[in-house]
Protein backbone atom coordinates (compact mmCIF):
# COMPACT_ATOMS: atom_id res chain seq x y z
CA UNK A 1 0.00 0.00 0.00
CA UNK A 2 1.31 3.41 -0.94
CA UNK A 3 2.03 5.62 2.04
CA UNK A 4 0.95 9.26 1.85
CA UNK A 5 3.35 11.66 3.47
CA UNK A 6 1.87 14.47 5.51
CA UNK A 7 2.50 17.91 4.09
CA UNK A 8 4.52 19.92 6.62
CA UNK A 9 2.65 22.82 8.14
CA UNK A 10 4.05 26.21 7.09
CA UNK A 11 6.12 27.73 9.90
CA UNK A 12 4.13 30.98 9.71
CA UNK A 13 0.89 29.10 10.44
CA UNK A 14 2.12 27.46 13.64
CA UNK A 15 2.01 30.57 15.90
CA UNK A 16 -1.49 31.35 14.64
CA UNK A 17 -2.73 27.84 15.39
CA UNK A 18 -1.13 28.01 18.83
CA UNK A 19 -2.81 31.35 19.54
CA UNK A 20 -6.18 29.96 18.38
CA UNK A 21 -5.80 27.06 20.81
CA UNK A 22 -4.85 29.47 23.60
CA UNK A 23 -7.82 31.74 23.03
CA UNK A 24 -10.15 28.75 23.00
CA UNK A 25 -8.72 27.75 26.37
CA UNK A 26 -9.06 31.35 27.57
CA UNK A 27 -12.75 31.36 26.65
CA UNK A 28 -13.24 28.15 28.61
CA UNK A 29 -11.59 29.74 31.63
CA UNK A 30 -13.69 32.90 31.28
CA UNK A 31 -16.85 30.77 31.44
CA UNK A 32 -16.10 30.35 35.17
CA UNK A 33 -15.06 33.94 35.83
CA UNK A 34 -15.97 35.39 39.23
CA UNK A 35 -13.66 38.42 39.11
CA UNK A 36 -16.61 40.77 39.77
CA UNK A 37 -20.20 40.26 41.05
CA UNK A 38 -21.82 40.44 37.58
CA UNK A 39 -21.56 36.67 37.09
CA UNK A 40 -24.18 36.13 39.82
CA UNK A 41 -27.10 37.44 37.74
CA UNK A 42 -25.88 36.84 34.20
CA UNK A 43 -26.88 33.68 32.35
CA UNK A 44 -23.34 33.05 31.15
CA UNK A 45 -20.06 34.63 30.13
CA UNK A 46 -20.11 36.07 26.60
CA UNK A 47 -16.56 35.83 25.26
CA UNK A 48 -15.19 37.23 22.02
CA UNK A 49 -15.13 35.38 18.72
CA UNK A 50 -13.28 35.71 15.44
CA UNK A 51 -9.96 34.84 13.80
CA UNK A 52 -6.44 35.26 15.10
CA UNK A 53 -4.77 38.11 13.21
CA UNK A 54 -8.13 39.73 12.43
CA UNK A 55 -8.04 42.89 10.33
CA UNK A 56 -9.90 44.75 13.08
CA UNK A 57 -11.03 43.93 16.60
CA UNK A 58 -14.41 45.45 17.46
CA UNK A 59 -14.87 46.07 21.18
CA UNK A 60 -18.30 46.93 22.56
CA UNK A 61 -19.35 47.79 26.10
CA UNK A 62 -21.00 44.58 27.31
CA UNK A 63 -23.35 41.87 26.02
CA UNK A 64 -27.07 42.64 25.89
CA UNK A 65 -30.10 40.53 26.73
CA UNK A 66 -30.00 38.36 23.60
CA UNK A 67 -26.23 37.94 23.78
CA UNK A 68 -26.51 36.85 27.41
CA UNK A 69 -29.01 34.16 26.45
CA UNK A 70 -27.13 33.00 23.33
CA UNK A 71 -23.62 33.19 24.77
CA UNK A 72 -22.30 35.02 21.68
CA UNK A 73 -21.41 38.71 21.14
CA UNK A 74 -23.49 41.03 18.96
CA UNK A 75 -26.32 38.69 17.96
CA UNK A 76 -29.18 41.01 18.93
CA UNK A 77 -30.49 44.21 17.30
CA UNK A 78 -27.16 46.03 17.77
CA UNK A 79 -25.39 43.09 16.15
CA UNK A 80 -27.67 43.24 13.14
CA UNK A 81 -26.97 46.97 12.86
CA UNK A 82 -23.24 46.24 13.04
CA UNK A 83 -23.51 43.56 10.34
CA UNK A 84 -25.39 45.98 8.07
CA UNK A 85 -22.65 48.60 8.51
CA UNK A 86 -19.88 46.07 7.85
CA UNK A 87 -21.68 45.01 4.67
CA UNK A 88 -21.73 48.66 3.57
CA UNK A 89 -17.94 48.86 3.85
CA UNK A 90 -17.43 45.50 2.17
CA UNK A 91 -16.02 43.78 5.24
CA UNK A 92 -17.17 40.30 6.18
CA UNK A 93 -17.78 39.90 9.90
CA UNK A 94 -15.72 36.72 9.71
CA UNK A 95 -12.66 38.89 9.08
CA UNK A 96 -13.18 40.68 12.41
CA UNK A 97 -12.79 39.69 16.03
CA UNK A 98 -15.83 40.87 18.01
CA UNK A 99 -15.83 41.16 21.79
CA UNK A 100 -16.86 43.38 24.71
CA UNK A 101 -14.99 45.25 27.42
CA UNK A 102 -17.21 43.49 29.99
CA UNK A 103 -18.13 39.83 29.46
CA UNK A 104 -21.29 39.61 31.59
CA UNK A 105 -24.66 41.29 31.05
CA UNK A 106 -25.46 43.92 33.68
CA UNK A 107 -29.14 44.72 33.91
CA UNK A 108 -32.06 45.89 36.01
CA UNK A 109 -35.17 43.71 36.14
CA UNK A 110 -38.37 45.55 35.21
CA UNK A 111 -41.21 43.05 35.29
CA UNK A 112 -40.33 40.48 32.63
CA UNK A 113 -37.85 42.80 30.94
CA UNK A 114 -34.13 43.04 31.69
CA UNK A 115 -32.96 46.60 31.06
CA UNK A 116 -29.32 47.35 30.30
CA UNK A 117 -27.24 49.10 32.98
CA UNK A 118 -23.80 50.58 32.38
CA UNK A 119 -20.97 48.68 34.09
CA UNK A 120 -19.10 50.65 36.73
CA UNK A 121 -15.37 51.34 36.75
CA UNK A 122 -14.57 48.42 39.06
CA UNK A 123 -16.44 45.97 36.84
CA UNK A 124 -14.68 47.28 33.73
CA UNK A 125 -11.27 47.06 35.41
CA UNK A 126 -11.94 43.52 36.64
CA UNK A 127 -12.74 42.42 33.09
CA UNK A 128 -9.72 44.19 31.56
CA UNK A 129 -7.69 41.10 32.50
CA UNK A 130 -9.56 39.11 29.82
CA UNK A 131 -9.50 41.90 27.24
CA UNK A 132 -5.73 42.30 27.53
CA UNK A 133 -5.28 38.61 26.79
CA UNK A 134 -7.56 38.86 23.78
CA UNK A 135 -5.43 41.75 22.49
CA UNK A 136 -2.23 39.77 22.99
CA UNK A 137 -3.49 36.61 21.27
CA UNK A 138 -5.60 38.05 18.43
CA UNK A 139 -3.10 40.78 17.50
CA UNK A 140 -5.49 42.70 15.21
CA UNK A 141 -4.26 45.31 12.78
CA UNK A 142 -6.51 47.87 14.48
CA UNK A 143 -8.83 48.05 17.50
CA UNK A 144 -12.19 49.77 17.03
CA UNK A 145 -13.93 50.89 20.22
CA UNK A 146 -17.70 50.89 19.87
CA UNK A 147 -18.96 53.61 22.20
CA UNK A 148 -17.49 55.82 24.91
CA UNK A 149 -17.54 53.13 27.62
CA UNK A 150 -15.52 50.73 25.46
CA UNK A 151 -13.10 53.50 24.49
CA UNK A 152 -12.65 54.47 28.15
CA UNK A 153 -12.01 50.83 29.06
CA UNK A 154 -9.37 50.41 26.35
CA UNK A 155 -7.63 53.77 26.76
CA UNK A 156 -8.05 53.91 30.54
CA UNK A 157 -9.27 57.49 30.29
CA UNK A 158 -12.58 59.14 29.40
CA UNK A 159 -13.01 60.44 25.87
CA UNK A 160 -15.57 62.62 24.10
CA UNK A 161 -16.67 60.76 20.98
CA UNK A 162 -17.68 63.95 19.19
CA UNK A 163 -14.04 65.09 19.34
CA UNK A 164 -12.17 61.84 18.80
CA UNK A 165 -14.32 59.58 16.60
CA UNK A 166 -12.53 58.38 13.50
CA UNK A 167 -9.11 59.55 14.74
CA UNK A 168 -6.19 57.23 15.50
CA UNK A 169 -5.57 57.04 19.25
CA UNK A 170 -2.34 55.42 20.42
CA UNK A 171 -1.86 53.16 23.44
CA UNK A 172 1.43 53.05 25.40
CA UNK A 173 2.25 49.62 23.92
CA UNK A 174 2.01 51.02 20.39
CA UNK A 175 -1.42 49.57 19.61
CA UNK A 176 -3.75 51.85 17.66
CA UNK A 177 -7.42 52.46 18.46
CA UNK A 178 -10.20 54.19 16.55
CA UNK A 179 -13.36 55.11 18.46
CA UNK A 180 -16.84 55.35 17.02
CA UNK A 181 -20.41 55.11 18.28
CA UNK A 182 -21.99 51.89 19.51
CA UNK A 183 -24.59 50.55 17.06
CA UNK A 184 -27.16 50.43 19.86
CA UNK A 185 -26.92 54.24 20.04
CA UNK A 186 -28.24 54.37 16.47
CA UNK A 187 -31.24 52.27 17.49
CA UNK A 188 -32.04 54.75 20.25
CA UNK A 189 -32.19 57.74 17.89
CA UNK A 190 -35.57 59.56 18.15
CA UNK A 191 -36.63 59.27 14.51
CA UNK A 192 -35.79 57.67 11.18
CA UNK A 193 -33.98 60.74 9.84
CA UNK A 194 -31.66 60.83 12.84
CA UNK A 195 -31.06 57.08 12.61
CA UNK A 196 -30.23 57.31 8.91
CA UNK A 197 -27.74 60.10 9.51
CA UNK A 198 -26.13 58.32 12.47
CA UNK A 199 -25.84 55.10 10.49
CA UNK A 200 -24.12 57.00 7.66
CA UNK A 201 -21.62 58.45 10.14
CA UNK A 202 -21.04 55.00 11.63
CA UNK A 203 -20.34 53.52 8.19
CA UNK A 204 -17.92 56.38 7.43
CA UNK A 205 -16.01 55.67 10.66
CA UNK A 206 -15.80 51.97 9.82
CA UNK A 207 -14.57 52.76 6.29
CA UNK A 208 -11.83 54.90 7.80
CA UNK A 209 -10.95 52.13 10.26
CA UNK A 210 -10.69 49.52 7.48
CA UNK A 211 -8.52 51.87 5.43
CA UNK A 212 -6.19 52.38 8.38
CA UNK A 213 -6.06 48.66 9.19
CA UNK A 214 -5.28 47.69 5.60
CA UNK A 215 -2.40 50.17 5.52
CA UNK A 216 -0.73 48.39 8.45
CA UNK A 217 2.03 45.82 7.71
Amino acid sequence: MMQVRAVPEPEAAKPRHAAAAQIKKLAEEAAHCERCPLYRKATQTVFGEGPIGALIMLVGEQPGDQEDRAGRPFVGPAGRMLDAALAQVGLDRGATYVTNAVKHFKYEQRGKRRLHKHPNRGEVQACRWWLDREFALVRPKLVVALGAVAAHAILNRPIVLARTRGRILALPDGRSVVATMHPSAILRMPDETARRQAFGNFVSDLKQAVKIAKSRP
